[in-house]
C-alpha cells in the first residue's frame, strides 16, 4: 500500500511562521517513515514563499538516506520547477494546467519527466486522467469530509471507489477523503493503490481532532 501525505500547515501545534519550520520537521519525519509522496499544499502563501518552504521541505526529505519520497506541489508548476520538486499535483476542473502543459514547462525548464497527480470526484474525471497518462489519481471523497465532527461532504462509498480504480486502468488511485488506519485496507481491497490524506499522517505534532 502506497502513501500519499497533503500538508496543511494550520494543523500543526505551532503560531505563525514557526509552522513552517514544524512543517519542514514533518517532511523528514516522512521521508524517514517511507512516505511516498508528499503534496505540498498551502494555497494561501505567496509563490516566494512557497519556494522556500518547498526548496526547504525538499533538502529534509533527501536529508534522509535511501528516503524514495516525492514531493509535488499543488497547482504551481512555476514553483515545482524553481525548487526542482519532483512534480505537481492538480485538479481535474476545467481551466486548470493540463498534465500535457505541466510536462511542457518541466521540458523547456531542461527537467526531468514529472510526476503529475490529479483529484478527481467522478469516473469521467478518471477517465479523462487516465487518458492523460497522469501519474496517480486521488478520488474521493471516499468516505465523506468531516470538519468538527460533522460530515460536510458526503462520501461516495467504496462501491464507487472500487468503479474508479477500474476506469483508471493501470493508473495508480488514491482513495481520498475520510481515510483512516482502520478502513485504510478496505481501500485496498477494492483496488485501491494506496490512501491520500493530511491528517491520516500528521504525527503528534498537530491540533486535536487528527
Amino acid at each position: 500500500m502506497l502513501n500519499y501525505a497533503i500538508t496543511d500547515r494550520k494543523l500543526l501545534h505551532s503560531q505563525n511562521d514557526y509552522r513552517r519550520k514544524s512543517l519542514v520537521d514533518q517532511a523528514g519525519r516522512w521521508a524517514t517513515a517511507g512516505i511516498d509522496y508528499i503534496q505540498v499544499r498551502e494555497k494561501d502563501l505567496q509563490a516566494a514563499e512557497q519556494v522556500e518552504l518547498t526548496r526547504r521541505m525538499m533538502e529534509a526529505v533527501r536529508s534522509v538516506t535511501g528516503a524514495r519520497t516525492k514531493v509535488l506541489v499543488n497547482s504551481r508548476a512555476d514553483v515545482a520547477v524553481a525548487v526542482g520538486a519532483d512534480g505537481v499535483h492538480l485538479t481535474a476542473a476545467a481551466g486548470g494546467l493540463t498534465p500535457d502543459q505541466v510536462r511542457a514547462v518541466f521540458a523547456a525548464a531542461g527537467l526531468g519527466e514529472p510526476v503529475v497527480s490529479v483529484s478527481c470526484h467522478s469516473l469521467e474525471e478518471v477517465r479523462q486522467a487516465a487518458n492523460a497518462r497522469v501519474d496517480a489519481i486521488l478520488f474521493g471523497p471516499v468516505f465523506g469530509k468531516v470538519v468538527d465532527g460533522t460530515e460536510t461532504i458526503p462520501g461516495v462509498g467504496i462501491e464507487k471507489l472500487q468503479a474508479a480504480c477500474l476506469a483508471a486502468n493501470r493508473c495508480k488511485v488514491f482513495a481520498l477523503g475520510g481515510v483512516t488506519t482502520s478502513n485504510a485496507m478496505t481501500c485496498v481491497e477494492a483496488g485501491a493503490t494506496g490512501v491520500a490524506g493530511i491528517r491520516l499522517f500528521l504525527s503528534e505534532n498537530t491540533t486535536e481532532g487528527k
